[in-house]
């Protein structure tokens, strides 16, 4: 098997995503399969089928250390918090510098770090505040490459610290900590008094010098300027951090506690955690069945199931493979102490698709809790069956897990049992992660994300002067419309609803079902259109609240934050507005990425082959060639024809008043007595004549094979807002935490 056979050969994107990022030198598809399976033949399949596939880490760096690589097979660490000293907030910086450079993304959390303005025993006399190292940690993630990426780095804070205010403002100005994503960990407490419109005390014990800083605030007053900082700029995310607390496996463990969450939130950990990520595809699990004559589709549990069980087997497999690849020793201690993995799932929307169900629906929800049910209950059975034989954690507690109320809800009979008896070999187990990069690769939806838009709209330059929009479909639309004999997306059934059109609540509620069986957390962006309101955006985060979610983002179309996503502040590559009309004589350059059609033409004289290259979008032609068969005439004078009709056409001259020219010439004695004694030749009554209608037919079929978008729909005088790539300048999708260029394949997040 090939790279072009794994992911089709007209997946252009995913085979440049999978060359550059995945694989390793001149290796082939089959020998990338064996070093990321290292051995494990049944996920070797798994891979092979795009059923599951690692995080991006493990794709890349499996079995690198073999080549002297220094590299970590986990996507994301917590680095233990810095204590309230300047020995410890630098020793931080070493730290997030290390782990960068083996490839890891870091969280860090604040909140030991003293307020503006506390006393110190130095010659500052008060300290400048925790927010003033935000941009000391920001630095060092700009600083050290990983590959040709930067680093990913969450910052976080309580939100009873003195500084939360302060830290809530910072990204107003697009200047300050370019390089990180920040949060604000959000208490029951905190909504309650938000939902009572009561006061809430920021407080924090300085201890070195017996300083206690207070302030009372209004809880309704932070909580609004938090939803105004997420309207306008998608920053701080709110986590709701004593549901991360108390629903996991180990909330019952008092010997454990988190210490922050990685840069995309999906995964809380405590001091020197890693995690290491794969994700089931669950596009891939819907098989067609057939009975009594009617085809139907549906989920395929048994088969999902199978695969969870050798999903974890391969993770854990991973996990002792890298335990010594860890950067630091905190890391390595912590691996090996509680053993997290974190197994998800990308494509929910494509199989909701495939199945004709609505994202957000009744349907929809059910079908989820179906799914996340088998996920987290056959998960937890592998962990107990590798227990059996490699032995618990380290420092399982076989009490604590037997009254978590995340296990309680998500084991059947034989897995409780199996825990039970044998307990587990990890301490956690799921995680939802955002998949960017992987998504694109395969063509399907990332994370638990529903469809960011049908289709995107490209942008080519007519001939004619004037630049001219078309549709490019989402695979699975595409796919469907094909299948189905769709000419428009306008006539496309009501489950193909995407991101912007689905109300926030039903986005919620699909989270919310998901949350249910996810020990670990969701990545996720709800995407709003641009008349969402400030207070729309309170009632958004009030409702992820009470529904359970452990964290979340939304992203506003045409917020203020646009002007920060394409990185180093490069401008677009493409702009979107209509073009001056080109000058008298201009011939425009023409492309290589033309599609070409080819014509065998008979003659009078014998044959020649007639070949037509056109845009790939617009189905345009910009150059021909002419070749003589057997005795077919001049050689010359046809390079000369075909030159002279690519020129015209390049020059913006209509190929209809070409095509006309050419009908025009007087018929050739020699081809019409061929035609009456031979019958054999093309249509026409000249060679130019000939050639004339098979550039008619060619152009034609051209057009065909492009999907061009309604002309009063997109056409001159589009308005496109929307965050740019700064590969590609075509527009971004806001995925699951993640910037995800669907065109080139380019993502923010990275993980």
């Amino acid at each position: 098997m090939t790279v072009q056979d794994w992911l089709g050969k007209d997946n252009e994107i995913g085979i440049d995503i999978w060359c550059k990022k995945y694989q390793f030198e001149d290796e082939t598809f089959e020998e990338w399969l064996d070093r990321v399976s290292n051995g494990n033949e049944a996920v070797r399949k798994l891979i092979a089928s795009k059923k599951f596939l690692f995080g991006g880490r493990i794709l890349s760096n499996r079995g690198l250390n073999k080549h002297g690589v220094k590299t970590t097979l986990s996507n994301c660490y917590v680095i233990e918090p810095p204590e309230d000293n300047i020995e410890s907030i630098f020793e931080c910086a070493k730290k997030l510098a290390r782990t960068y450079s083996y490839g890891g993304g870091c969280g860090v959390d604040i909140s030991k770090l003293a307020p503006t303005g506390a006393k110190i025993r130095n010659t500052a006399k008060e300290t400048s505040g925790s927010v003033s190292f935000m941009d000391l940690y920001s630095l060092v993630t700009e600083l050290i490459g990983q590959n040709g990426r930067r680093g990913a780095l969450m910052i976080s804070i309580a939100c009873d610290h003195p500084d939360v205010e302060r830290f809530v403002e910072l990204k107003s100005d697009l200047n300050k900590v370019t390089k990180a994503n920040i949060s604000v960990r959000i208490t029951d407490k905190f909504m309650e008094a938000v939902e009572n419109d009561g006061d809430f005390v920021l407080s924090f014990v300085r201890e070195e010098t017996n300083q206690t800083i207070t302030k009372t605030i209004k809880a309704r007053e932070l909580f609004r300027k938090m939803c105004e900082m997420n309207w306008n700029y998608a920053e701080p995310g709110m986590l709701f951090w004593d549901r991360i607390e108390n629903y996991n496996l180990l909330s019952e463990d008092d010997n454990f506690h988190y210490a922050g969450t990685n840069p995309c939130a999906e995964e809380p950990l405590p001091a020197g955690g890693s995690c290491l990520l794969g994700s089931l595809n669950l596009s891939e699990f819907v098989k067609t069945c057939v009975s009594d004559g009617y085809e139907y589709k549906m989920f395929d549990y048994a088969d999902f199931a199978h695969a969870v069980e050798t999903a974890v087997k391969a993770l854990n497999e991973v996990l002792d493979e890298g335990l010594p690849l860890h950067p630091l020793q905190e890391q390595r201690d912590s691996v090996r102490d509680w053993r997290q993995i974190g197994l998800g799932i990308f494509g929910l929307a494509d199989m909701l698709i495939k199945l004709g169900i609505t994202y957000g629906s009744d349907e929809a929800v059910k079908l989820c809790d179906e799914i996340g049910f088998t996920l987290a209950d056959h998960a937890i059975e592998a962990s107990a069956r590798l227990a059996e034989t490699n032995g618990t954690y380290p420092k399982y507690n076989a009490k604590a897990i037997k009254y978590s109320e995340f296990y309680n809800k998500n084991t059947g009979p034989v897995s409780s049992k199996l825990v039970e008896k044998h307990g587990l070999n990890n301490s956690q187990l799921l995680t939802i992660a955002p998949t960017g990069t992987l998504s694109t690769m395969l063509g399907v939806s990332g994370g638990i994300e529903p469809i960011f838009a049908n289709y995107y709209t490209r942008k080519t330059e007519s001939l004619m002067g004037k630049d001219k929009y078309y549709k490019i479909y989402t695979p699975i639309v595409a796919k469907y419309m094909a299948e189905n004999n769709i000419k428009d997306d306008k006539d496309l059934p009501e489950f193909f609803i995407t991101a912007r059109d689905l109300d926030y609540k039903a986005r919620i509620k699909m989270q919310a079902i998901w949350q249910k069986h996810i020990d670990a957390s969701i990545s996720s962006t709800v995407n709003v259109p641009e008349s969402f309101t400030v207070e729309d955006t309170e009632e958004l985060y009030k409702l992820a609240w009470k529904s359970g979610l452990k964290g979340v983002t939304i992203f506003r179309e045409n917020c203020k934050r646009n002007a920060i996503l394409t990185s180093d502040n490069k401008e677009p590559k493409v702009e979107v507005k209509e073009t001056e009309t080109l000058p008298r004589g201009y011939i425009t350059d023409v492309s290589d990425d033309l599609i070409g059609c080819k014509r065998k033409i008979t003659t009078g004289c014998g044959t020649i082959h007639l070949e037509v290259y056109s845009d790939e979008v617009s189905g345009e032609p910009q150059e021909t060639f002419i070749n003589i068969g057997s005795g077919g005439g001049c050689e010359r004078n046809y390079q000369f024809i075909s030159r002279l009709i690519s020129v015209a056409l390049r020059a913006g001259v209509p190929i209809e008043a070409i095509i006309d020219q050419a009908q025009s010439i007087r018929p050739c004695t020699a081809y019409t007595n061929r035609t009456k004694t031979r019958k054999d030749t093309s249509p026409g009554t000249s060679c130019p004549a000939a050639i004339g209608l098979a550039l008619k037919d060619l152009h034609s079929k051209a057009r065909d094979l492009r999907i061009e978008a309604d002309d009063e729909e997109i056409t001159e005088h589009v308005v496109d807002n929307s965050p740019k790539c700064p590969e590609c300048g075509e527009p971004i999708a806001m995925e699951g935490g993640c910037n995800v260029c669907k065109t080139c394949g380019w993502t923010k997040c990275d993980l």
